[in-house]
């Protein structure tokens, strides 16, 4: 017997007795047993097939060429040494040269109230001869050509934003991004690239921050070294100076098209399909509530505009935000904005205290900017006591995130309500969320649009009707994808039945 309470022998069975649980049986074969003296056969191809060969070359079979491609990229990016300011040179650089020269004899000339309230053609006219004088007491020469860019640099130095105007005047650009005095990037066609221009020094990109934000009653200083504003033509700008700031003044503004961009123009961008266009369409007209979820720089804004081209010219449409950024396309439309606190810190109006006073004014619609804290609850609380066809936008990466940081939101404030309650008002209120995102190539597109069907348990429920699949990439780096539908029958058709769009609205998600 062994130490287990077994005889000895080969698992300790009698012979003719069945092997017990876990006694491994030898494998069946059709080739003999060799000898000891004979060389050892091959294995049957039955039992152990014979492992294909790696295809070079093709995707996912982990080739050579491809993986040597990857790490000479890797290699090259390491070593790539990138010069990150500009330098004027030749023409450029003269006439800057030329411009500190003459701006302090010039401003020596001219009274500034007086030019504040002449347009950029008049004070153009006015200052021709007095640059002229100033030149020849400085015997400076100048060509006609030479004269015209001093004049532009000149006065855009005076009433405009400096060496900005060159960039807000380009209808090319849509982001302009100030890094401190000596760079300054810009967005085109969604790539980031370094800008020809550059401040004489941090005191004169400060002066010209703080006359961005001057014009729409906000200051930015040391004590209130953050700021919110908008240009003229409804450009967001945001300001950030020393001490956050490490590098000096940072302006970031985010242009916006000056021709209103309508939901076809995103379709034929191919930013969507033209079911996904109709579906859109028909929700705005029939008074959905909607969510835009996207990244920083994604199209939210844009879309949100697009989508207003569908609201009926009789609502009365309110818009809150922290700065006026949108621009709908009607004729009723009220903007409201909010204003930060005073020096003692009093008389801020949040975008909670102006949605409680929308409610006030007899609104058809309210829609938010943004919503980033407690007026999310706010804006359901609308969404929910007769104000069909709100929007808003928040920052999230998937629709089902999306309603995790709605949900978040509320909680961030004072509201003593269980977190299940708070579901269920967002999945009563809210009808889509249509999610956009900016690929790495640098073209936006609608991802996702996805109903909001109600609760099951503790989760919102919710289904897909169209998604963005991603499918290969172009040799110049363009992404390649397909917009499909799930094909599911919409749970929003009821809301398109009381507008008599129920059939396209199922034609389209079908």
């Amino acid at each position: 017997m062994s130490a287990f309470g077994r005889k000895n022998g080969v698992g300790g069975m009698s012979p003719g007795a069945r092997p017990s649980f876990g006694v491994a049986r030898p494998m069946k074969s059709s080739v003999a047993p060799p000898s000891v003296d004979s060389p050892r056969p091959p294995m049957p191809t039955e039992a152990f097939p014979q492992v294909p060969q790696m295809a070079e070359g093709l995707p996912g079979f982990g080739s050579l060429d491809g993986k040597n491609d990857a790490m000479s990229r890797l290699a090259d990016r390491a070593n790539t040494v990138v010069n990150n300011q500009y330098e004027a040179e030749g023409f450029e650089a003269s006439v800057h040269k030329i411009k500190e020269q003459v701006l302090p004899r010039l401003l020596e000339r001219v009274d500034p109230e007086a030019a504040a309230t002449l347009s950029k053609d008049e004070l153009s006219e006015e200052f021709r001869p007095i640059i002229l004088e100033v030149l020849a007491e400085l015997k400076i020469t100048l060509n006609r050509r030479e004269q015209f860019a001093l004049e532009k640099v000149l006065i855009d130095e005076l009433l405009g934003f400096g060496p900005l105007e060159e960039l807000l005047n380009d209808p090319d650009v849509s982001d302009i991004m100030v890094n401190g005095p000596e760079q300054t990037y810009i967005e085109k066609k969604g790539k980031l690239q370094l800008a020809p221009i550059r401040f004489r020094d941090e005191q004169h990109l400060f002066q010209i921050a703080q006359r961005i934000v001057n014009q729409v009653g906000r200051r930015v200083d040391q004590t209130t070294p953050l700021a919110d504003a908008r240009l003229k033509d409804g450009s967001r700008v945001n300001v950030i100076v020393p001490p956050l700031s490490l590098r000096g003044t940072a302006i970031s503004i985010r242009k916006f098209s000056e021709k209103p961009i309508t939901i076809d123009m995103l379709r034929d961008f191919g930013s969507m399909s033209d079911k996904m266009a109709t579906a859109l369409k028909i929700a705005g007209a029939c008074r959905m509530n909607v969510v835009i979820s996207g990244g920083t720089g994604s199209g939210k804004t844009t879309m949100l505009n697009a989508l207003s081209k569908m609201i009926d010219p009789g609502e009365r449409v309110l818009t809150i935000e922290d700065a006026a950024e949108l621009r709908l396309q009607q004729p009723h439309w009220l903007p409201l904005e909010t204003r930060p606190p005073n020096l003692e810190g009093q008389g801020a109006i949040t975008i909670g205290d102006l949605v409680k006073n929308a409610l006030r004014m007899r609104p058809d619609r309210i829609i938010l900017g943004e919503i980033r804290g407690a007026e999310c609850f706010d804006l359901l609380a609308a969404m929910n006591t007769g104000h069909d066809g709100s929007m808003c936008t928040l920052h999230a990466n998937s629709p089902r995130e999306c309603l995790g940081r709605m949900e978040n939101m509320i909680l961030m404030g004072d509201i003593k309500i269980p977190k299940e309650a708070i579901s269920r008002q967002i999945a009563e209120s809210v009808d889509l969320i249509v999610q956009v995102k900016r690929l790495r190539d640098g073209s936006r597109r609608t991802t996702n649009i996805t109903e909001v069907i109600g609760m099951e348990g503790d989760v919102i429920v919710t289904q897909e009707l169209f998604k963005f699949e991603y499918l290969d990439e172009s040799d110049d780096g363009k992404i390649i994808g397909e917009f499909r539908s799930t094909g599911l029958r919409p749970y929003t058709l009821e809301k398109a039945r009381q507008f008599g769009f129920d059939q396209a609205y199922l034609e389209s998600c079908l």
